[in-house]
């Protein structure tokens, strides 16, 4: 982990300003609850932060330890990690750039959050975060706004871990990520895959082989082609029909 705040480090987020304004200049202020605040405001904000990076595989923070801070990513990727009882693993989500972690009403993490790829975050004490809601009631609103979409996504995954054969979990997640993308990028064709097809299979409740033998299948069917770092998509018109069988 590194703490670029007061650092000689290069900072990795907000490139256009410095430390005492990067709130006003970060790239994914649009996307977050940060969109809520304006002058002042940010500058309060900006007073509670700090600049943190984690590396490739660090985690952010582990299950059950105590909730102390809040993160916003501003880069990177981090996946969600929860630990069965049983020791089996389950992956719960995937944070991109403008997501918010660390909300939860709970005095301790529900989940682990491990990078999955270099990662630059705004890393809030709860405390000072929470005083910053009370005193901002339009930044709760924004907030709540965040947790209804969030709620959403989590029952669309409900249908789809239960209701849904491979191929229509798979392109389900393929169309998903791109959203979640052209939010950051613009990008209406490109979805970047930082998760590894064991991640994906987690998340999907899928095996690793079914993973793969279906991107292999929506590739061979010309739907997609597999890229380095994802997928882009040849034929989203039919990706949709899948995901929406």
């Amino acid at each position: 982990m590194l703490d670029v705040q007061g650092s000689d480090a290069p900072l990795t987020i907000c490139p256009n300003g410095n430390p005492s304004s990067e709130c006003s200049h970060c790239k994914v202020r649009a996307l977050s609850i940060c969109s809520a605040l304006e002058g002042d405001e940010v500058q309060a904000l900006d007073k509670i932060t700090r600049h943190i990076s984690f590396a490739k595989h660090e985690t952010l923070f582990a299950q059950g330890d105590l909730l102390d801070a809040v993160y916003n990513i501003t880069s990177g990727s981090v996946r969600l990690v929860k630990l069965l009882p049983d020791g089996r693993r389950q992956i719960v989500g995937f944070a991109l750039p403008g997501d918010f972690l660390g909300l939860s009403m709970s005095e301790r993490n529900g989940f682990s959050a491990e990078a999955l790829s270099v990662t630059a975050t705004c890393q809030f004490p709860r405390k000072d975060f929470s005083a910053l809601l009370d005193a901002k009631p339009h930044l709760l609103r924004r907030l709540h706004s965040m947790a209804s979409h969030e709620l959403s996504l989590a029952q669309d995954q409900m249908v789809i871990l239960g209701r849904r054969t491979a191929e229509e979990k798979v392109a389900s997640f393929l169309l998903g990520l791109r959203k979640r993308w052209a939010r950051i990028d613009g990008s209406t064709v490109r979805a970047p895959l930082p998760m590894s097809r064991q991640d994906i299979g987690d998340f999907l409740g899928l095996t690793v082989e079914t993973v793969s033998r279906m991107m292999t299948k929506l590739a061979r069917d010309k739907v997609i082609v597999i890229v380095p770092d994802g997928v882009r998509l040849l034929d989203p018109a039919r990706l949709e029909a899948l995901a929406e069988t």
